[in-house]
């Protein structure tokens, strides 16, 4: 023990990030930045070629950022797990989706251990970021590292959610707060000195269990407040009212209320997954969790009531003889993630339906929906050709003016139109 958080503190130890996602490179990308050493582990040779030869494929990561790492012989990819048996810290940042039945995925966890068990050795760090269901750390990652090795002595468990937000250009890693829970004190001890060196301020818990539960707390109350407001603005369409003009002046009560904002629907791995694990975890206690249920198919309704609302917009217009744009098929702004995104389920119901969909997203270059490839629309092209342009995400760089200015139609499920300026008699919200 003492040897390791010496190590920590020197910035000696070596460490393994396994996972190059949207996690694990911009972790290992600050570990390395404090002077660590740091080999991220992947599987996938396209993310390594692009680390080896310093090009980002993670919007909060420039390129310049990342070369810089590698130059300097502080960061490196990995295919291959022997890398860990020099490991002193393995951070784990593999994904977590869910299965066909909607059920948790924790296939990459599991991969991911029997990797760090066959490569284990005494003063080992592990922690897992990945984001799972309330009980993994204890029972998946405990008996499988306890195996030959005394936890708190010989190895240290610590469980630490991962609270990163695509896009979001104002807190990053190092000034969101960090929660973490160690199996032993001395767990606790030896994650807190890791993390201390990239991150101001640590939230510790009583155990890993807790940390699992306050990262499914925190996505779960998303997806509840986003489902309400998803729900109210169908309710609002019927009554001629603006959801979101609902939405932002109750916002000016100074208590009691926090705004969401209704969409299309939610996407990317946390708010679109997170509360299913709650709520199978649950059901495997014999409980239900019935908000994380209702706010999930409140969600999940949304890409159909986006068409039923493209269908009403056009009138005349069939919906099997119309020409739409769909404006943005990442799950967020400003990110190129399209995982569980609302953009593609909206698009495989267009093309189900006969319509002749096109889309442009200025981050995303192809996608497969409705069964066929598409590519891009050029950015910058004419919105004038389409019957009816459809905004799910809303871009930054999206030129407004000039799509109120060339378009027929438009429907705008972001909101994103407010304040434009022009004619607004085209443009209709959810």
């Amino acid at each position: 023990m003492t040897e390791l958080i010496a190590k920590l503190e020197d910035r000696s130890a070596r460490v393994v990030v396994s996972g190059a996602g949207y996690i694990g490179l911009p972790l290992a990308l600050e570990l390395s930045r404090a002077g660590f050493t740091v080999t991220v582990l992947d599987p996938n040779r396209e993310k390594l070629d692009a680390i080896a030869s310093g090009k980002s494929y993670v919007e909060s990561i420039a390129d310049a950022e990342l070369g810089a790492a590698v130059g300097s012989g502080r960061l490196r990819g990995a295919a291959q797990p022997n890398v860990l048996d020099e490991a002193d810290v393995v951070v784990v940042c593999v994904p977590t989706p869910l299965d066909r039945a909607r059920r948790p995925d924790i296939g990459h966890i599991r991969g991911a251990v029997d990797d760090i068990v066959r490569h284990q050795h005494a003063g080992m760090l592990v922690v897992l970021e990945s984001t799972t269901y309330p009980g993994t750390t204890t029972e998946l990652l405990v008996p499988r590292l306890g195996e030959r090795f005394a936890i708190g002595e010989d190895v240290f468990i610590a469980y630490s959610p991962q609270r990163t937000d695509p896009g979001n250009r104002d807190f990053g890693i190092r000034n969101t707060p960090k929660v973490i829970a160690g199996v032993t004190p001395a767990c606790l001890s030896a994650a807190r000195t890791l993390y201390g060196t990239v991150v101001d301020r640590l939230v510790a818990v009583s155990s890993p269990t807790t940390a699992e539960l306050v990262k499914l707390l925190e996505n779960t109350f998303r997806s509840v407040n986003i489902g309400l407001v998803n729900e109210l603005a169908v309710l609002a369409r019927c009554l001629g009212v603006d959801p979101f003009e609902v939405v932002e002046a109750a916002a000016t009560k100074p208590f009691g209320f926090m705004p969401f904002y209704p969409g299309p629907g939610v996407g990317g791995h946390c708010i679109a997954v997170d509360p299913l694990y709650l709520a199978w975890k649950a059901a495997e206690l014999g409980l239900e969790m019935r908000f994380a249920g209702t706010a999930d198919h409140a969600n999940r309704a949304m890409p159909s009531y986006v068409v039923r609302r493209v269908g009403e917009v056009l009138g005349s217009v069939p919906l099997e003889r119309a020409k739409v744009l769909v404006y943005g098929v990442a799950y967020k702004r400003d990110v190129a993630d399209i995982r569980e995104s609302p953009g593609l389920a909206i698009i495989h119901e267009l093309v189900r339906k006969g319509v002749d969909v096109a889309y442009m997203d200025p981050l995303v270059d192809e996608i497969h929906a409705g069964g066929s490839e598409l590519r891009s629309v050029a950015p910058g092209s004419s919105f004038a050709p389409y019957d009816l342009v459809l905004v799910v995400t809303d871009h930054r760089t999206l030129d407004r003016e000039r799509l109120i200015r060339e378009a027929r139609l438009i429907v705008d499920t972001r909101n994103a139109l407010a304040g434009a300026g022009g004619s607004r008699a085209h443009v209709h919200g959810l």
